[in-house]
């Protein structure tokens, strides 16, 4: 599949790309999406959450009633779970979502995502640029020129760039990424994805 490069500008510069076949011409595997997503998500979890025990409530250990003759049930202590006040049973404690999942699993995940957005035609390859400063008004005049801004994007760059991840910072539905953190929720989560020249080489790199 051959994609025309484009400059910031919005125009054509005349050169052409192949998406290579292997990584973004694959059939998706729905199920290997589901389980990196999964993942994914289970990290972004602090698994700080705790509710308290009987154990660990403060307060008194003294029997409520007596044992028999009351009438009704048995009362234990005012920490009792059936009490307003009292512990609660079974809450939660802290834990670690983390799960182990496969590196070819992984990498057939983002092919995958990476195919989708081909067949969707969702992907736009643009030559490499940076940004002289930190400008707001530079990304978005680039997002207006690629004539996507109603679109939730993704540009992905090869390497770290300050200026160009501090001007997209403020635009709510863009987002900066280098090739090699890319991952399959990120691109997934984006209607559009912009990739320079030398990220598609990274990409092909990584997952080939």
């Amino acid at each position: 599949m051959e994609v025309n490069v484009l400059n910031i500008k919005g125009k054509d510069t005349g050169r052409k790309v192949t998406l290579n076949e292997s990584i973004f011409g694959i059939e998706p595997n729905d199920h290997a999406i589901y389980l990196d997503v999964k993942q994914f998500m289970a990290n972004q979890r602090q698994g700080t959450h705790k509710s308290k025990e009987r154990s660990e409530i403060s307060g008194s250990t003294r029997k409520l009633g007596r044992q028999k003759g009351g009438g009704g049930a048995r009362r234990g202590d005012i920490n009792s779970p059936v009490l307003v006040g009292g512990a609660r049973v079974f809450g939660p404690k802290p834990r670690d979502y983390w799960f182990k999942l496969n590196k070819k699993v992984k990498t057939l995940a983002r092919k995958s995502a990476l195919s989708y957005k081909a067949q969707e035609n969702a992907i736009i390859i643009v030559e490499d640029f940076t940004f002289e400063a930190p400008k707001t008004k530079d990304f978005v005049s680039m997002v207006n020129n690629l004539k996507i801004t109603d679109k939730k994007l993704l540009l992905v760059l090869p390497e770290a760039n300050k200026n160009v991840y501090l001007s997209a910072r403020n635009i709510e539905r863009a987002n900066v990424a280098i090739a090699s953190a890319l991952n399959t929720y990120n691109v997934l989560n984006a209607e559009t994805l912009v990739v320079t020249e030398n990220s598609l080489k990274a990409i092909e790199n990584i997952l080939s």
